[in-house]
């Protein structure tokens, strides 16, 4: 009796967050996922086989999803398939993942650019908007991202490492 109550107890707390829905829905995600496995249309590095669209093309395509600072949950993608109207189109060039935190002096933004040397990334910065760039030996990057505060290009600094791009920028 004691059990069931705790259970009880768990599970409202697990509908007062929401959590159940999210669960939920990544559960359908992942047997969406499984399908296109099974029919050959995603590997399990998670590029999709686009073979039906033209012969030969490959893809990456993924999405993160933040949920930080209590507010709504926000739904971004990254790699090389875009929606277009004639359908997916892939492009050479990559969107990598990347968050932004906007910190009491500074905003961070850290992007996964694996695959490319650290003299090969080119970063733009124009008030509230930062370009990131980087093309490599076989992969491409490119991303162009909305600040939350407009800044200045002289206090940006970053670091690479393992395929990780940390940038600074002080306010």
């Amino acid at each position: 009796m004691e059990k069931d109550n705790k259970d009880k107890k768990d599970e409202s707390a697990f509908e007062i967050f929401g959590l159940g829905g999210l669960f939920k829905g990544i559960e359908k995600l992942v047997d969406l996922a499984g399908k296109l496995e099974e029919n050959g249309a995603l590997n399990k590095e998670g590029e999709f086989n686009l073979d039906h669209i033209k012969k030969g093309m490959k893809g990456v395509y993924g999405f993160t999803i933040n949920t930080a600072g209590g507010g709504s949950p926000k739904v971004e993608t990254f790699g090389n398939i875009k929606k277009t109207p004639e359908g997916p189109k892939v492009d050479e060039e990559r969107e990598p993942i990347t968050d932004i935190f906007d910190e009491k002096d500074e905003v961070v933004i850290i992007a996964e650019m694996p695959g490319i040397d650290e003299a090969e990334i080119k970063l733009e910065l124009r008030e509230d908007i930062l370009e990131i760039s980087a093309k490599g030996k076989n992969r491409t990057y490119r991303k162009e991202m909305l600040l939350p505060v407009k800044t200045v290009a002289a206090n940006l600094t970053h670091k690479f490492t393992n395929g990780i791009l940390e940038i600074r920028i002080t306010k």
